[in-house]
This record gives structure tokens, sequence and C-alpha cells, in this order.
């Protein structure tokens, strides 16, 4: 195995999962809520009353964050090699596998197996186990590695 030493980041990789552990546990903590990003922002479209405030703070941070990094830091080069019909498709497939799934990678992977829960394990095994799949059929079947 050949590691890729130019892009191999631990301590930015190490920051930003203490980033979203605090980020999670405070919200739990301080508020009684998992930090799922499906959840909160489904949670707008039909919200409870006084539910709206906390979910528009936590989806601009959220949206804020990277930028605020560019701020201190160059940001990491980006290139997308999809067009914008697959980029909706995928956007599209992700929500309604969030929804089969009853939360997203957050909610489950970060929130859910950190609390234990069964139900959350099972969700994340289907979705790695998935996305090892996609990437094993992309990569070493169909041939289309970058």
């Amino acid at each position: 195995m050949d590691i890729d030493w130019v892009n191999f980041t631990p301590w930015s990789a190490l920051a930003g999962g203490l980033l979203i552990g605090l980020a999670a546990g405070g919200l739990l903590l301080f508020n009684g809520r998992i930090a799922g990003v499906s959840g909160i922002l489904g949670g707008l479209l039909h919200p409870a009353h006084g539910e709206t405030g906390w979910r528009l703070a936590f989806l601009v941070g959220l949206a804020c964050a990277p930028l605020l990094v560019s701020l201190l830091a160059s940001p990491p080069h980006v290139e997308v090699d999809a067009g914008w019909l697959a980029l909706i498709a995928s956007g599209l497939l992700v929500g309604i596998g969030t929804r089969y799934a009853g939360g997203c990678t957050s909610g489950h992977g970060v929130c859910g197996m950190a609390r234990g829960s069964k139900r959350s394990l099972a969700a994340t095994a289907a979705f790695m186990g998935a996305g090892f799949a996609v990437v094993y059929l992309l990569h070493h079947v169909l041939g289309s590695a970058p």
C-alpha cells in the first residue's frame, strides 16, 4: 500500500473531527437535539413553534464555516468531474436515501453511533457498504478512476 503523502492531512482531519464532535455534543447537551443535518433541514419544512431559530443558526453556521476557514488558510482546490444533471440526481438520491434510513451520516454515523444505537449501526454499515461497493465498481470493474 502506498500513502499519498501530499494529500495525507491528519491534523486538519483531526481538527475537523474535533469540531464536529464538539458541535454535535454541544447541540445534544445544550439543546437536547441530535445533530443530524437532514433532520435539522427537514424540520424547517414544517417547523414546530420555537424550532426555527436554532435550526437556521445551525445550517447558516454549517454553510459559513468554509468561508471563515478560507479567511484563515487557503482553501483546497476542488474539481468536480460531473455535470449539473448528475449532481442534481445525486443530491436527490441522497435525499431519498436519508428518508429511507431515517437520517443521514451525521445523525446516524456521528450521533447515533456515539449513543450506541443499533439502528444507527445498521444504517451506517449499510451506507458505508454501499459507498465501498460503488467505489469498487467504478474504479476496479468499470475502470473510470480519475
